[in-house]
Order: C-alpha cells, then sequence, then structure tokens
C-alpha cells in the first residue's frame, strides 16, 4: 500500500486551494491581503504564491491603487489557465448549463432546455443535455474541475440525494450524474445556491446577516449567518415557500394547505393573469401567452418590464404576499440585509414598494429601520454562478 500524504503536504494543498480561492472570489489581491485573508504568513504565502505563478495558474496583475505608500503588486487567476467549472441549473420546468472560466467568465453560451423535473426518467434527460453540452464545447474531461448543480428539493449534499426529486434513483441523483459525465459532481438546492452567489458576488458580500430570498415557481430562502451559508440542523433550512401565510386554502405541491407558494409563486401569478382575462380584463399578456418559446412566469415579467397594469399588479399582490412572509422573517434573524433574488429578481426594483409596503404594515417600525431591501444585480445568473460556487468551495485545484 502505498503511504498518504504527510501532514505537510496536506496544510500545502490547502494552502494552495485557499489562496485559489481567495482570488477566484475576490478578483486581484495584493500578498499582503492575501496573507491577511487565510491567516497565514506572509513568507509562506509569498513562497506559495511564487509556486502558483510557475505553473500558470496565476498570473501578476500590475501594481495596486495608491494608498500613501508604496504600491504593492497584485495578482489574478490566469484566464488562459485549462481549467474550467461547468454550472447547472435546474429548477422545475427548465435546465441550463454553462461552463465558465477560473474568472467566472462563460468559454461557451448557455444552454437551455424546457424539461419538467417531474416527468420519468428526467435524470436521463439531464444527464444527456449536460454530457452533449461538454463534448460540443470542445473541452477535455481532464481540464474540467467540476460540474456544480443547483436543484430544487430536500437535498442531502454529502450523499448527492435529492428527496424531493429523482427518489427512484440508486445512490442519489449526484452519483448517477457522476457515472455518467465521468467528472466530479456536487449538488446543492437552488435557494442555497443563490444565497452563495448573492455571498461572493452580488449584494450579500461582506455582509454577516442577510436573508436573500429566491423568487421563482416556488418562494425559496437562503440565510447567511455569521458571514456563512446557514443551512440548519439537517441541512433543510429555507423552505419559505411553505410557511402558512395564504389567504386560500389551495393545495400545495407539498401537499399541504396555506403555504406561501399557492399566492406568491411566478407560477401561481401566472394562472391569475390567464383568470383575469377570461373575465374580459385587457393585457399583452394576451398575446404573449400564446407564444411558446418562454413559460408563462417568465411572460409575466416581460410585461411587468413593459409596464402591462395587469401584470404589475398582480405581481404587486404577489410580492406582498412575500413582503408579508419576510416580515415574519425579520422578526426571528434581524437581518442587516434582505436581497430578493432569483428568476422574479429580473422584475428590478418595481418589486420594492409592495415588499415594503408589507414589511412597514407587519413589522416592529425598530427592526424594520435596520433592514435593507435590495434587488439583486445578479438575478437570473444567480442560480448558475452559485452552481459554480459550489464546485470552488468543494474541488481540490491541485
Amino acid at each position: 500500500m502505498l503511504p498518504g500524504p504527510t501532514h505537510k503536504n496536506r496544510k500545502k494543498t490547502q494552502l494552495r486551494n485557499d489562496l485559489l480561492k481567495q482570488l477566484y472570489y475576490q478578483g486581484t489581491l495584493s500578498l499582503n491581503e492575501l496573507s491577511s485573508l487565510v491567516k497565514k504568513s506572509l513568507p509562506l504565502v509569498t513562497n506559495t504564491v511564487n509556486e502558483l505563478l510557475e505553473e500558470d495558474y496565476v498570473v501578476e496583475c500590475g501594481l495596486a491603487q495608491s494608498t500613501g505608500g508604496r504600491r504593492p503588486l497584485t495578482f489574478m487567476l490566469n484566464p488562459e489557465k485549462p481549467r474550467y467549472i461547468v454550472a447547472v441549473a435546474i429548477d422545475q420546468l427548465v435546465t441550463r448549463v454553462v461552463i465558465y472560466n477560473l474568472l467566472n467568465k462563460a468559454v461557451s453560451p448557455v444552454a437551455t432546455w424546457m424539461l419538467d423535473l417531474h416527468m420519468e426518467q428526467a435524470h436521463e434527460k439531464i444527464a444527456g443535455f449536460v454530457k452533449d453540452y461538454i463534448t460540443n464545447s470542445g473541452i477535455p474531461n481532464n481540464h474540467l474541475l467540476g460540474i456544480g448543480i443547483s436543484m430544487p428539493g430536500f437535498i442531502n449534499m454529502e450523499e448527492g440525494i435529492n428527496h424531493t426529486f429523482f427518489k427512484p434513483i440508486q445512490g442519489g441523483i449526484g452519483e448517477y450524474l457522476q457515472q455518467a459525465t465521468r467528472l466530479t459532481v456536487f449538488i446543492d438546492n437552488d435557494s442555497s445556491s443563490i444565497a452563495l452567489a448573492e455571498l461572493k458576488y452580488g449584494a450579500a458580500k461582506g455582509l454577516k446577516e442577510v436573508m436573500v430570498v429566491n423568487i421563482g415557481w416556488g418562494i425559496g430562502l437562503g440565510m447567511i449567518v455569521n458571514g456563512q451559508l446557514f443551512r440548519g440542523h439537517s441541512g433543510l433550512a429555507g423552505e419559505f415557500s411553505h410557511i402558512p401565510l395564504s389567504l386560500t386554502n389551495n393545495l400545495c405541491s407539498c401537499g399541504k394547505r396555506g403555504c406561501l407558494e399557492v399566492d406568491a409563486s411566478l407560477l401561481v401569478v401566472a394562472e391569475k393573469a390567464k383568470s383575469a382575462m377570461l373575465r374580459g380584463e385587457k393585457s399583452s399578456l394576451r398575446e404573449l401567452f400564446e407564444q411558446e418559446n418562454q413559460l408563462p412566469g417568465d411572460q409575466v415579467l416581460v410585461a411587468v418590464k413593459t409596464g402591462d397594469p395587469l401584470a404589475i399588479s398582480l405581481l404587486a399582490e404577489s410580492t406582498f404576499m412575500i413582503g408579508k412572509g419576510i416580515a415574519t422573517l425579520i422578526h426571528i434573524m434581524n437581518p442587516e440585509r434582505v436581497v430578493l433574488s432569483g428568476r422574479g429578481a429580473t422584475a428590478g426594483k418595481i418589486l420594492l414598494a409592495p415588499v415594503n409596503q408589507a414589511i412597514n404594515e407587519f413589522c416592529i417600525p425598530r427592526l424594520a429601520e435596520y433592514t435593507h431591501l435590495h434587488v439583486s444585480d445578479l438575478a437570473h445568473e444567480a442560480a448558475l454562478l452559485g452552481a459554480a460556487a459550489l464546485v470552488m468551495e468543494n474541488c481540490n485545484l491541485n
């Protein structure tokens, strides 16, 4: 039996990974900044960065801006280094795939497929899509660090199991896709992935206590506590959709009644719009819904951005209900910021007024005044970026 890695080698490998991750998330950093971030001595960090320079993992990036003294040399990851990440964002109706380089720049266009996760053999379809996409990219497997997958459902990250979808698969969806692609696969809940993206690249970066609300076909929640993603005791924290806030007694997809999702999801908004038009209300959605190239929920967002009164009114009703739920959560968590993210965030600042109205109506003023509401700039890309970050957080870069 060959001897395993020594403790010294493991520490060296860990330091290399930590330095590369800091550069991945931060962009450009000096040696002093890297030393501070990884909490290692400057000589040790300097020696390791020099090794990474020799391996073309890292390149010099000029001098930092002057702060009154000698300007330090900065470093960044080498965009020409042939190391890439496959990011897959799956929701209940759509699957998207892209390959990023070490600077999180797409090296091939995002591919999108309409796929209902409830259909039989959905796992085979996903595996086929991803395999074909990688093949068509022309990037060999040994240049790919792994596949990160963001998906809805109750997920056990360590075992790669989605307890909501793909349940009949022996070994779990993670192992199945790993065998199908011959690449290391990491999976996580979509709302957790979106919160991770906001923490690393978006509106939660540098903050300690943040709630990230994922507005989509359901209403998800990712929580950042003390600057870290909070998953709860069994990894299932954040089921915001299923807080019983509904004004109706409609049955939710979870099998319970009264869940927020039955009043506030984009799917429900689209169905309400269809019902309103059957009653004679005028809307540009009539023509939009006839187009088959986009889903009705996405067409609602298109109509909102073009000023359609019906779409705006229904989305405002939905986001008011979301705001009511957020008010409840503010009482529990007292966050510094609430970020509205995910697919629905493409509606932009029009989301702010009804959510703020609900917070002002249902939240204790002293708590509300310390919480700032923000619409994500990442929006629809957050799930893909979160899936990429999932690989970077867990893979070995050596």
